[in-house]
């Protein structure tokens, strides 16, 4: 899987999120999601909703998927753009 189609995918399943996905070889990613739908939530409740949006895809097509989720204050705090 190319990381624009997982980026998609991702972005699907939350309202007005930004959304980062990098790969050097197509089956191991590291993803940003910053939403405001983390708000409240703990690290793997986070986690779920992410891998909601990617169903069946994570551990198949997608072996590895390291996740840093953050709300907007979070990501702005970390200097985010």
């Amino acid at each position: 899987m190319e990381p624009a189609e997982i980026e998609k995918l991702i972005a699907e399943g939350f309202e007005n999120p930004t959304v980062r996905v990098a790969s050097d070889d197509n089956h191991h990613f590291e993803a940003l999601v910053v939403a405001e739908e983390f708000e409240g939530k703990r690290a793997l409740a986070r986690h779920q909703l992410v891998y909601r949006c990617l169903g069946s895809l994570v551990g198949n097509e997608i072996h590895a998927l390291s996740i840093r989720a953050l709300t907007p204050d979070e990501w702005q705090q970390a200097g985010g753009a």
